[in-house]
């Protein structure tokens, strides 16, 4: 009979969680189109009276020729290529962006504003997709480790002073969060809105899509053409992805295991049937290698 119970808590826990992340997306998608929709119908028509007043002011183009030379900005804007400024524009491919790229296949961030485009450059893409992708979840995983040593050592030392525990992980969990913050999501803003012209907002803001790996594209560090940047840094700007990457990596584990430990506390019937299915797990393995 408890069996049955734990089933059917499973089977209605699963489906809670599908009818909450469905629900999520269509809240999301709501929210977007009111938010957006208007912004973007008022974008199209500022940039079709802009087309009809350049053509009125140009009497010798006529509409496709217009048009032709719209599609070949948009080719040249596809291929990584800035339609502004003229040929002296710093290049997309030369080391620290190659760097900078090569950081945005193997962390699945995608920015969508560069990619390869000749075959040879596609194949090689995928490849190295292939394998780095494993290898960078590996290091991250042994980075989120390494972490996890150093956080316990730093308990270790302030349990030595303090002698109640449970304030310590607290106070210790509390101080790794603030100071990674401070170090990848606080002062690499100020940094990029310095560099780049941009307000804090959106400095933050790309820091937040790019550290989450979705990649929107519509900020990426480095690509202004009217600025002179130092060689190394897109180059830094990537060594500061992975790192911060890691340490997001392991505040989420660490968000995660609280969340278990709530809800085994709340809910003990979860912990038993965990317990049943690892198991039944180890059954099924033994009897396998058998």
């Amino acid at each position: 009979m408890e069996r049955f119970q734990l089933a059917r808590v499973k089977l209605s826990w699963t489906a809670l969680l599908a009818l909450a992340h469905f629900t999520y997306l269509l809240v999301g998608a709501t929210i977007f189109q009111m938010l957006e929709r208007e912004a973007e119908s008022n974008n199209r028509n500022h940039f079709q009276l802009e087309k009809l007043n350049f053509l009125a002011n140009y009497t010798c183009l006529d509409g496709p020729a217009l048009e032709k030379f719209v599609q070949v900005i948009l080719y040249a804007w596809e291929k990584g290529v800035n339609p502004s400024g003229n040929s002296t524009n710093p290049s997309n491919w030369d080391f620290s962006s190659s760097f900078f790229f090569a950081g945005t296949v193997v962390t699945t961030i995608g920015y969508g504003n560069l990619s390869p485009s000749t075959v040879s450059g596609q194949v090689f893409c995928m490849f190295y997709a292939l394998c780095g992708i494993p290898l960078n979840l590996a290091f991250l995983k042994q980075m989120g480790k390494w972490l996890t040593i150093h956080l316990g050592q730093l308990e270790k030392g302030m349990v030595a002073v303090v002698p109640h525990k449970r304030a310590v992980e607290a106070a210790t969990l509390v101080l790794f969060f603030i100071t990674g913050s401070l170090l990848f999501l606080v002062m690499p803003p100020l940094l990029f809105s310095y560099v780049e012209g941009w307000t804090f907002g959106e400095g933050f803001y790309f820091a937040f899509i790019t550290l989450s790996t979705i990649g929107f594209g519509d900020y990426v560090v480095g690509t202004d053409p009217d600025k002179e940047y130092i060689s190394l840094y897109r180059s830094l700007a990537g060594v500061w992805i992975i790192f911060a990457l890691a340490w997001l990596a392991l505040i989420l584990n660490t968000g995660a295991r609280i969340l278990e430990n709530v809800v085994v506390l709340t809910h003990p019937g979860f912990k038993r049937q965990e317990e049943e299915e690892e198991a039944t797990s180890s059954k099924l393995e033994v009897t396998s290698k058998i």
